[in-house]
Formats: C-alpha cells, structure tokens, sequence
C-alpha cells in the first residue's frame, strides 16, 4: 500500500471540503467530484504499486473524514448555502441535530464513494500501460 500516495490525494477531498463549504455550490459539486474521481483513479493507476480498488477505496474514506470534519464544523456556513440540503435535513432523523446526522452520514458515504473511486482505478490500471 502506498499511504503517501492515499494523504497526498485525501488533500483533493480537503480542498473540496472548504470549496463545498464556502464556494462551490451543490449543483456544481457532482461535476467537481468526477473531476477529483478521474484524476484520482488515473494517478492511482500510474503511481500505486498494485492493489487499485484498495487504494481509491481509502483514498475515499480519507476524503469523507476531511469533508465531514469540514462540514460538521461549519455546519451553520455549509446549510446557508446549501439549502436544498438543509431542507432534506428537515425529513430525517436526528433532523434537530445536523451535525449528528452529518456525522453518521460522512462515513457512509466515504465507503460508498471510496468503491466508486476503487473500481475507477481498477478501470484506469487497465487502461494505462505499465512497464
């Protein structure tokens, strides 16, 4: 496993953490994150020594811990400019506790993001040659 290469790609999940936080709105973050997604996979291909699926599985979990620290911390900045999000709050569970609820919410969907990005790699390690 190559951990260098997991931190040095999280920091595109910690720059998307501010960016979803005080610039990037929601309609625009799902373009953002298959920007982060396909440079991520390409440089997991090219860089990891083997293990694709293992490395961008981790690589979105280390996002997920910088997106929901971001996002449990600034939570009043974050539902102020997303108000799409913050009205689904309003339906859920623990909706009186957003930070709760972002909480549990930001491992699942690092896990989940963490398999998309692992098979992304696994595709681009086939697609690129290596010597």
């Amino acid at each position: 496993m190559n951990w260098k290469l997991i931190l040095q790609l999280s920091l595109f999940g910690l720059a998307m953490a501010i960016g979803t936080v005080f610039v990037i709105p929601s309609n625009i973050e799902p373009l953002c994150w298959l920007g982060v997604f396909l440079v991520c996979a390409y440089l997991i291909a090219v860089h990891a020594p083997s293990r694709y699926f293992v490395h961008g599985l981790f690589v979105g979990i280390a996002n997920s811990v910088w997106v929901t620290s971001a996002h449990v911390l600034l939570v009043d900045r974050y539902l102020a400019n997303h108000p799409r999000e913050a009205d689904m709050m309003t339906s859920m569970p623990w909706n009186t506790h957003p930070r709760i609820l972002m909480a549990m919410m930001g491992p699942v969907v690092g896990v989940i993001s963490g398999a998309v990005l692992g098979v992304l790699a696994l595709v681009a390690s086939k697609l690129t040659r290596r010597n």
